[in-house]
């Protein structure tokens, strides 16, 4: 055999050979209808492709597919979701890809709304801590006079309406109200303010009738130093131990002592030019005074002797 014979016969070959992808597929079953055929496309024609990829004088060369050796891309309704672009295939082939435009944030926006809801339902099945029941004036006075008759130091409205469980500035106008009711109605007792809160206590008026059943012959006061002091204390506070000893003119470190001892008088603190200590009244003082605050201690100046100038410039 020549050479021109065989070219003719490599030729003939090339020109019957099919590829597998685009050979014929057998008949499917009578199912194959339901899961789609697969739609062979026409077959290029073969012989145009050269044999030799060398091109001969006698056969010249024509231009070959970009790609022979890819598989063409199929149609029908199962490839119909197959993405031409690898990079924008989405994770999972067996689910469709979600709406885009207004439809989206449709979803978007009611899917958020059952969300909500749900949780509202949670929330609403929690168990949340009733507030507390509002009392009829009736009952906050009469619970507000049972306190006050147990307590033994002066009690303070946000005291009194923690413990009953209502508005503090309510609690204060119903004292307020009790106080005037008291002293309207001409009690032998009235409740008033002392020591930063609220308490009962005795008429003056009657303060003789109380001595004679609390005291019942037997007398315990302080003695005349111990008045001094604690009125110098009063008026000076804060003040030195060297200063009240100053202003009497005796030592008062014993009598300064008593009244600590007796709740009347505390420390509070250092004098920051010498380190002594400062004194002051305590609430117990203004409790036993029927005082509010030291501010409403009576002045000194009607108490002063007229020739106080002249006994100071003396003492010098």
């Amino acid at each position: 055999m020549n050479d021109e014979e065989r070219r003719d016969s490599l030729a003939d070959q090339a020109a019957a050979w099919v590829p597998p992808w685009q050979r014929p597929t057998p008949p499917a079953p009578d199912d194959a209808a339901d899961l789609g055929s697969e739609t062979p496309e026409e077959e290029p024609d073969t012989a145009n492709i050269p044999a030799d990829p060398k091109p001969t004088p006698d056969a010249p060369a024509l231009d070959a597919p970009a790609d022979l050796g890819s598989p063409m891309p199929l149609e029908g309704p199962r490839t119909s979701k197959i993405p031409t672009d690898p990079t924008e295939a989405p994770a999972d082939l067996g689910r469709e890809a979600p709406p885009e435009g207004p439809e989206r944030t449709k979803i978007a926006a009611e899917s958020v709304g059952v969300a909500d809801r749900a949780g509202g339902r949670r929330r609403a099945g929690q168990s949340q801590p009733e507030p507390a029941p509002e009392l009829d004036d009736a009952e906050l006075r009469g619970a507000l006079e049972a306190i006050l008759l147990v307590v033994d130091e002066p009690v303070s409205e946000l005291t009194l309406a923690e413990v009953l469980e209502q508005p503090a500035e309510r609690v204060g106008a119903m004292l307020d109200r009790i106080a005037a009711g008291y002293t309207a109605a001409g009690y032998g007792f009235e409740l008033r303010r002392a020591a930063g809160g609220w308490r009962l206590y005795t008429r003056p008026e009657y303060a003789t009738y109380v001595e004679r059943f609390v005291l019942d012959g037997q007398s315990v006061r302080l003695t005349q130093a111990a008045l001094e002091t604690l009125a110098v204390v009063a008026y000076k506070q804060p003040v030195t131990r060297s200063r009240i000893s100053a202003i009497r003119g005796v030592n008062c470190d014993g009598v300064i002592r008593t009244l600590v001892s007796r709740g009347l008088v505390e420390e509070c603190g250092t004098e920051p030019e010498s380190g002594a200590f400062l004194y002051r009244t305590t609430t117990l003082f203004l409790e036993k005074l029927g005082l509010n605050t030291v501010d409403e201690l009576p002045p000194l100046a009607p108490f002063l002797p007229d020739d106080v100038e002249e006994l100071t410039d003396a003492s010098r």
